[in-house]
Order: structure tokens, then sequence, then C-alpha cells
């Protein structure tokens, strides 16, 4: 990997040196890893569950698979791919050690024991060799990857031959109208649920200029097949407030 660590990125809306980047990220899921999915049900009316559950009706898993769920958090992603698949294994990682402890504490964790590991790592040199998973998905995580081409080239390389990407984030609306109209609602509404409920502002005020920040579903479309997938593909969700992008190692 290239040292590019004087260049600079986006954090929120702050420009930032990308060697700083991943520090303040964590800083932000430290905040919030004990308040994080009473706030998400709070954020998205419980639509998340909706969405997520797509992802799983797209991604269809079958029994014996391995699943890489990367910046999977409290464990969302993989109990459901776990509970679909009915028998398989999946490995969660996130840069934060507080979402993953905050993961194992919940009820699923404790039953699903025996088909779960929960790494802390980083997305964009991930700690496992080449051709190792059937399924990588990433879920509410990319935006928040320093280069996220670099996280999409990951997922490529310890997919294996036939594995299958998919991609949950949030995204744009097409019509000006509704994005304006959802804007307002995110900037004026999430931070001050995330000062109610989390006691953090600054941290949801962030999350929130991550999304605007986020490539629209055709230029990460263009990313996803950069990194070399194949038969790529994206759906929207609730009109484009959140896309799901898809793709094949072929």
């Amino acid at each position: 990997m290239s040292d590019t660590s004087q260049g600079t990125t986006h954090f929120g809306f702050k420009t930032v040196p990308e060697a700083e980047k991943a520090g303040r990220v964590q800083g932000v899921f430290n905040s919030v890893a004990s308040k994080y999915d009473i706030m998400n049900d709070v954020m998205s009316v419980g639509i998340h569950r909706v969405w997520k559950d797509a992802m799983m009706d797209w991604l269809a898993p079958h029994p014996g698979q391995r699943l890489l769920d990367v910046a999977g958090g409290t464990g969302d992603i993989s109990f459901r791919f776990l509970k679909r698949a009915g028998h398989g294994h999946a490995t969660v990682l996130d840069i934060t050690t507080p979402m993953l402890e905050a993961g194992r504490t919940r009820a699923e964790a404790d039953q699903m024991a025996d088909s779960l590991n929960w790494v802390t790592g980083d997305a964009m040199a991930l700690p496992f060799k080449d051709n190792t998973f059937d399924v990588y998905t990433i879920s509410f995580g990319i935006r928040n990857v320093t280069r996220p081409q670099e996280a999409l080239d990951e997922a490529y390389r310890v997919l294996k031959p036939g594995g299958r990407l998919m991609v949950l984030e949030f995204s744009q609306l097409p019509n000006p109208a509704m994005q304006k109209a959802y804007d307002l609602y995110s900037f004026n509404v999430i931070p001050r649920m995330g000062k109610l409920i989390a006691n953090d502002y600054d941290s949801y005020q962030y999350l929130v200029e991550s999304i605007r920040n986020f490539p629209d579903q055709e230029t990460f479309l263009d990313m996803v097949r950069k990194a070399g997938f194949e038969n790529a593909k994206y759906r929207n969700l609730s009109l484009g407030i959140a896309a799901l992008h898809s793709g094949w190692k072929i």
C-alpha cells in the first residue's frame, strides 16, 4: 500500500489529514457505542431494520457460507445472515472495540457464539488471507472509511472466486425537493436526538455530514466495478435514502 498519509480527506464537512480520520471515527463510535442500536431505531423510525432485511432478501444466504461483516459494529447484519443461512459462520470486524463489546452483550451473540468471531481491524487492511470468505458485507460503514476504494479492493481480495459483495449505505434521493426536505430533517433533528438520547450532539452531526459527502449511487457503482467486481448493480431503498450495491468476484 502506498503511503498517502500526507493527503487530506473529509471528516464530515471538515478537511483533515488522512492519517487522522480513523482515529476521529473511532472517537465517534467509542462515544455512541452503548446507545448505537437505540439511536438507529429512533433516527430511522425503525426503517433501518426493513433495509437490512431487504439486504438479506437480495443476498439470499446459503447454509455453510462464511461471512465477513466489515464495520459490523454490534452484529446486526451477522445475526440476520446466520438466521437466514441456517448454519454457517460470521466474522464481525470493526475498527472500534467498544462497538464489538456492545454486540457481544446482545442475546443473539450468546445464542450464536459457536458461529461468530469478533475482530478489531481496519477495512483498508483486513487481517485475513486471500480467498477466505463467501460473502462480504458492510452496512452504513464504508462512508466512514478513509479511502473507500481501498476497502473495496480489500473486499475483492478476501472473497473467494464466486464470492459476493453487498454494501448498504445511505445515498442520494433523485428528486432535489425531496433531498432538501430530508436534509432539513437530518441536520435539524438527528443531532438533537443524539444529544437527548446519547448525550452526544457532535458525533451525530458528523454522521449526518458524512452521509452528504458520500458518492451518489452511480459514482459508487463505478467504484465497485473498479475494484474488479462483475455483474455490479444497485437498488434504491426508500426512494434512495439508502441504497444496496452488489457485486460478484468472478
